[in-house]
């Protein structure tokens, strides 16, 4: 599995992460056997950037994570603060911060968080500032090493990037939503961040996999939140309507080589980015892990390739998003 700098940590991490949103039960019942065969798949490929929070399955994914033996050496584990209840959304402080990443810490069973990052705290806070503060504290205090940001919208990034306290910048990037390629990602690089992109696959719209007839489960926020009952819309298949997103979907096999899968062609297309440090995909099965792994060893897209998808989503893509981007 090869490796890249996490932004301005001390830490190199594999370009293929793992999202463990899944590990929580929150699309779905998973057995604690069914968890450690994912985390020890994970642990086995080399993959060692490990994306989770707290309100994952009420702290079930970091419990799991925390409790798991095999780790392996170099592992790093980011987590998650600003959605529980007690803090979202209009009841942040310092000490409601540094609560909620003690209990994190206990649940991962280590005395310092790898990587803490803002789980999509509303942009009135993050306008506000003051939360910037409290992580630098925090931070000093040793409780985390290091402090990032996982935002909804290009806005929100702008916001952020502007602390210096700033380690790495969690976004919505792939071939169904590419607006960060303007001038965000650039400006991430300028400023040292590591950029860690999810939805990288568009919740499956990318594996070319769905039909408009695909089902979710009830618990799957594919169903739940599909337009944006639940919270942001963008959450979910990148705010397109499922089923305009299956007839993209479609046509955008007309631009993978022949005989190669989809979804690697859309890992491929972020990892052609040198500000993305990493990639977390959340996978339902331990043999998905690998097949996603393989997306790394993949030649880089001829620019020609880039050229033509960048025209898609600015014609087809872009205006069947829902939502700000």
């Amino acid at each position: 599995m090869k490796t890249r700098r996490l932004g301005k940590t001390d830490f190199l991490v594999s370009e293929i992460g793992l999202g463990t949103w899944q590990l929580g039960g929150d699309f779905g019942p998973i057995e604690d056997m069914d968890a450690s065969t994912i985390l020890a798949n994970a642990a086995r490929l080399g993959v060692n950037f490990w994306d989770t929070a707290d309100v994952y399955g009420n702290g079930l994914s970091e419990h799991r994570i925390g409790t798991f033996y095999g780790k392996p050496d170099g592992l790093v584990v980011a987590t998650k603060v600003g959605r529980a209840a007690a803090l979202y959304p209009d009841k942040y402080t310092k000490g409601g911060v540094r609560e909620s990443l003690e209990e994190s810490a206990r649940r991962l069973c280590v005395e310092s968080i790898d990587l803490a990052q803002l789980h999509c705290v509303p942009r009135a806070v993050l306008e506000a500032g003051e939360i910037f503060g409290w992580m630098d504290e925090i931070k000093a205090e040793g409780l985390i090493k290091n402090w990032g940001a996982s935002v909804e919208t290009i806005a929100e990034a702008e916001i952020c990037l502007e602390h210096e306290g700033l380690a790495t910048l969690q976004i919505i990037f792939n071939i169904f939503r590419q607006d960060a390629t303007e001038s965000l990602l650039d400006k991430a690089m300028e400023r040292d961040v590591g950029v860690i992109v999810r939805l990288p696959l568009a919740s499956g719209l990318l594996s070319g996999k769905y039909t408009r007839d695909t089902e979710f489960s009830p618990t799957d926020h594919r169903s739940y939140n599909r337009d944006g009952q639940a919270f942001s819309v963008g959450e979910t298949f990148g705010g397109i309507p499922f089923e305009v997103g299956v007839e993209l979907a479609d046509e955008l096999r007309g631009y993978v080589p022949e005989g190669q899968r989809m979804s690697l062609f859309a890992l491929r297309w972020i990892l052609d980015h040198k500000a993305v440090s990493t990639i977390i995909a959340g996978v339902s099965r331990p043999d998905q892990i690998g097949v996603n792994a393989e997306a790394g060893d993949l030649p880089e897209l001829p620019q020609s390739v880039h050229e033509k998808l960048k025209a898609f989503y600015a014609e087809k893509v872009r205006p069947a998003i829902r939502g700000e981007v």
